[in-house]
């Protein structure tokens, strides 16, 4: 009797579960502006200048090279 109540309180719970992930709906993708790529490009490059001055401060990434 208890196994039947408890199998019951389950398949109940998973069926609740499962019902708002069906209920999603799917978005339009937004394709990107020509701001949004030059904004995109402008923060990569910051990052990586950042980077290299971390780089070029460090006392450790400072070698210096005869050519």
């Amino acid at each position: 009797m208890v196994g039947k109540q408890l199998q019951k309180l389950v398949g109940d719970l998973k069926s609740k579960l499962k019902k708002p992930l069906k209920s999603k709906k799917p978005y339009d993708k937004m394709d990107k502006t020509e701001s949004m790529r030059v904004e995109i490009k402008s923060r990569k490059a910051r990052k990586l200048i950042s980077e290299m001055l971390k780089i070029a401060d460090s006392p450790a990434g400072h070698r210096s090279y005869a050519f």
